[in-house]
């Protein structure tokens, strides 16, 4: 019985300390935060904010990338399909693609992983320029997610219903952009794909792998390089967010965390959200390990 109030104790202490870790850490940043983590093997969780809509901005290629895969599944789309790359697609920001010139054809499997693995905003708008943002949308429907929608391409053009909604308006009247889900949707697709359940084990699988190849490492667990993340990052002036599953020998936990509404605009790798991010992570590891 002693025992067991010591573990109580215990646990209680290290959930308190992670909150007051996590609180301290947002304030030195401002602007506003969601979060939302959870032990994949505990199912133990964690949340601020975690059910408020918020922009996606690129993390919003995470749930565009899972209905590819349900696309190619389905043999509506096909792996080695040509997309050209040409005026209507091409726009500027992240990736390799606006450097290149009009007429470069990329199979749907190449450009999906320039989405991916460099964030390449041209690479996205030609698969959403084949599939449309309504059939992202159909797929995210059908998972039960009732928040996360793609709503359109990158910089405009491929307007999805769902940008037509009243819902699609933030409180400060502005849209979301390109995309709007919640901390915990978003965690909620990497708990799926963690258990192989989203779309197929294959899939899952492979999804994840793209993912663990990202290439950057400014924010989910910026600070420790051994531990082993899969994620998709995304930034707007005022905005930096990344979404991911952390693995070390003690903790397996995906991660949802959005800084909006930032009080300065910095695009360098010393941008406060994003130091912020990498804090947060290490401090939502510590409290949510796998065993108490």
């Amino acid at each position: 019985m002693i025992i067991g109030w010591i573990c109580l104790i215990s646990c209680m202490n290290q959930s308190e300390q992670m909150s007051a870790k996590v609180e301290a850490i947002a304030k030195e940043v401002g602007g506003t935060l969601s979060l939302y983590a959870l032990n994949l093997k505990a199912k133990k969780g964690y949340g601020i904010r975690e059910d408020s809509p918020c922009r996606t901005a690129s993390t919003i290629k995470l749930p565009i990338l899972a209905a590819v895969h349900a696309e190619v599944k389905a043999g509506r789309l096909a792996w080695n399909e040509k997309l050209v790359l040409g005026p209507m697609s091409r726009t500027g920001g992240a990736g390799i693609l606006p450097e290149l010139g009009d007429g470069l054809a990329l199979s749907l499997k190449d450009a999906s992983r320039l989405m991916m693995v460099l964030s390449d905003n041209t690479a996205t708008n030609m698969i959403l320029d084949r599939m449309g943002t309504d059939r992202v949308n159909g797929h995210l429907e059908d998972w039960g997610f009732k928040v996360t929608r793609s709503m359109r391409k990158i910089g405009a053009g491929g307007e999805s219903k769902a940008f037509h909604m009243p819902d699609n308006k933030r409180p400060d009247g502005s849209t979301y952009g390109i995309g709007r889900s919640t901390a915990r949707e978003m965690v909620e697709i990497l708990s799926r794909l963690d258990a192989g359940t989203l779309i197929s084990p294959e899939d899952s699988k492979e999804i994840l792998a793209v993912m663990g190849r990202q290439q950057g490492r400014d924010g989910l667990a910026r600070q420790d390089m051994k531990v082993k993340v899969a994620a998709k990052a995304g930034a707007l002036d005022r905005l930096r967010s990344e979404v991911g599953i952390l693995r070390t020998p003690k903790a397996t936990v995906a991660m949802a965390i959005t800084f909006d509404d930032l009080p300065e605009t910095n695009w360098s790798v010393d941008n406060k959200a994003l130091v912020a991010i990498g804090r947060l992570s290490q401090a939502l590891l510590e409290g949510l390990p796998d065993t108490p």
